[in-house]
């Protein structure tokens, strides 16, 4: 019964926590996360979850690495589907990697991350695509919006090519790129394709509403030093109105500016005229564990995702 009565809390708009079953992590390593606290430490929180994930050459994948969706270097992404190919289209998952608006990369040589989201996106139904994209301060806003758009475009014109279901795509953004999701999803502008192109967005552990409280130097190098503009180059007025489904997460050891953005933005959209969002507060993660777990043993956020774009309708 626990499930299903999660979902109803995460429809009525009340935060909820992931289910805790033998889905979660190990003690070892909950105590770990908990040691580097509540701050964004790749390198130290990699070292606990690297070991966790498979290595290449992926079984039963066929990866393609480097597809060119654009004119500039960084646009590139690498498509995730399974082998054999399935005769039945697959709902496809676009994944927009974090690093703080000037770094990050798809694949950092020598890492299992974020292969790990695509992985875990073949071995639950769906087609994975993961893209890099240009970065400030040399591409400050909105070239991550751009990008995102280009990608979406490219994805739609190519998803019979690798399986995927040009009706079914879902748009994950983490950290930094949850906020060039969300741009995306709100500044219909960018749009290169009639209506976004999406079936849905997620949303994990963003920021959603530029103020000089949570701005920092990567802030500012990719929004810009004119704090009169961050208002219309924040998302949170568009995601209240949006009526694209969405999914919003957040790490209970984030930040204190990714945590109170993230309630911030459920707040307000259950406030809003159109729904409540699905909001999953992660127990024990961190800002980076939430996003290098996918494709463990822990499967707490892969299931909120997994029963999300089950929800969703053609």
């Amino acid at each position: 019964m626990l499930r299903p009565i999660l979902a109803t809390l995460a429809l009525i708009g009340l935060a909820v926590a992931a289910p805790a079953a033998a889905d979660e992590m190990s003690p070892e390593i909950v105590a770990a996360v908990k040691k580097i606290g509540a701050v964004i430490d790749p390198t130290a929180t990699a070292e606990l979850f690297a070991p966790l994930q498979k290595k290449e050459p992926y079984a039963g994948v066929t990866v393609t690495r480097d597809e060119k969706y654009g004119s500039d270097s960084l646009n590139r992404l690498d498509v995730f589907a399974p082998a054999p190919a399935d005769k039945v289209p697959r709902p496809i998952l676009i994944f927009v990697h974090g690093g703080a608006f000037t770094g990050g990369d798809k694949h950092p040589p020598g890492n299992p991350f974020y292969d790990n989201v695509m992985l875990w996106a073949v071995a639950n139904g769906m087609v994975g695509v993961n893209i890099d994209y240009r970065l400030a301060p040399e591409h400050p806003y909105p070239a991550g919006a751009e990008d995102v758009a280009m990608a979406v475009q490219w994805t739609l014109e190519n998803a019979a090519t690798f399986g995927g279901d040009p009706r079914r795509i879902f748009l994950m953004g983490h950290s930094a790129g949850a906020v060039h999701v969300a741009t995306y999803v709100t500044h219909p502008e960018f749009h290169k394709v009639k209506g976004g192109g999406l079936a849905g967005a997620i949303l994990v552990s963003g920021l959603y509403e530029v103020t000089p409280e949570v701005s920092g130097s990567p802030e500012r190098a990719y929004f810009g030093n004119d704090v009169s503009k961050w208002p219309e180059r924040s998302s949170l007025k568009g995601l209240v109105t949006t009526k694209l489904p969405l999914l919003v997460a957040r790490a209970q050891l984030d930040p204190p500016d990714f945590t109170v953005q993230g309630d911030v933005l459920n707040s307000a959209m259950c406030s809003g005229p159109v729904a409540c969002p699905t909001y999953l507060i992660l127990p024990d993660h961190s800002h980076m564990s939430e996003i290098y777990s996918i494709n463990t043993d822990d499967t707490r956020l892969g299931y909120a995702i997994n029963s999300f774009v089950s929800r969703v309708k053609h």
